[in-house]
């Protein structure tokens, strides 16, 4: 059974996009990414498929449920971690997360104590005193703590500090070998790229591509650095061309051959040839006709 099953969801504000006609599975333990910058649909996907607002069409599925009608018994399998958090002010963060768990019913005081540890959150503190990091603390708490099936991450890492970073992602992939199901929603490609290992590319509300975060990442383009009197004007498949001084740095998605012939006319005092990292590669999933070089 997959933990969530998207079929032709939909959301229109009046006559803006949100989201057009997204098909999307979730295998049960997996470690899910969804990818794409601001604007792109992932909040408007997220908030759908939790039933926080209503589809225009299409449907969507947690668990074999559906996610408006069953809504109440999904939520109490769910831990949602929205981009942004907000709290009743006046209360102490031990009071927010207990509220949290009460909410639930649920008795989380141990897996609560171990989370703020590991956190480094102050629970005696108000949440109006708070860094934005330190309210982004306390959110992940909230969702953690009841050990939920399902994780369902909008931004998460937003103000927190690297350490903290990789202190969540520890916990993160400690849980999904537990069996918890992720779905990390990110514009930022590195986190996708170090913990998912499947992930979707959504752009303009419709998802261009879905694979492993292998497949994803592999393509015939190479990054090509070179240093001395070069002259490539004439070269097909010379993309993203920086220089700096004598060298000149490119992603070439040509013929290599064509390459090397154009090299052995120049003056080369070095030449580097490695693969593009994920962030180049997005890029071109992101042009015109959402394919890659």
């Amino acid at each position: 059974m997959d933990a969530i099953k998207i079929t032709k969801l939909t959301k229109y504000y009046g006559r803006h996009r949100g989201i057009v006609d997204l098909d999307l599975s979730v295998k049960m333990g997996d470690f899910f990414g969804f990818i794409g910058p601001n604007g792109a649909g992932k909040s408007t996907t997220i908030r759908t498929l939790l039933g926080l607002i209503s589809p225009t069409g299409g449907s969507a599925q947690i668990f074999g449920m559906d996610a408006l009608k069953d809504k109440q018994t999904i939520l109490q399998k769910i831990g949602y971690l929205p981009a942004e958090a907000a709290f009743y002010p006046g209360m102490k963060v031990k009071d927010v997360l207990k509220l949290s768990a009460d909410l639930r019913r649920t008795g989380c005081g141990t897996e609560t104590k171990l989370l703020c540890e590991r956190l480094q959150l102050d629970t005696a503190r108000r949440v109006e005193e708070l860094s934005f990091g330190n309210r982004k603390k306390v959110a992940i708490v909230c969702a953690l703590q009841h050990c939920p099936e399902l994780l369902i991450l909008d931004e998460p890492t937003g103000g927190l500090d690297p350490l903290m970073q990789k202190e969540f992602f520890d916990i993160l992939q400690e849980r999904n070998k537990q069996g918890t199901t992720i779905f990390l929603s990110s514009h930022v490609l590195s986190e996708i790229q170090r913990n998912c290992t499947r992930a979707a590319i959504i752009r303009d509300g419709r998802i261009i591509a879905c694979d492993s975060v292998d497949a994803l990442s592999k393509t015939r383009a190479k990054r090509i650095t070179v240093h001395g009197q070069v002259n490539l004007d004439n070269l097909d498949g010379v993309r993203d061309r920086k220089e700096s001084g004598d060298s000149v740095s490119f992603l070439f998605g040509g013929d290599i051959n064509d390459l090397i012939r154009a090299l052995s006319t120049c003056r080369v005092t070095d030449l580097t040839v490695t693969e593009p990292d994920m962030e180049e590669i997005f890029l071109h999933y992101y042009e015109k006709d959402g394919n890659p070089v």
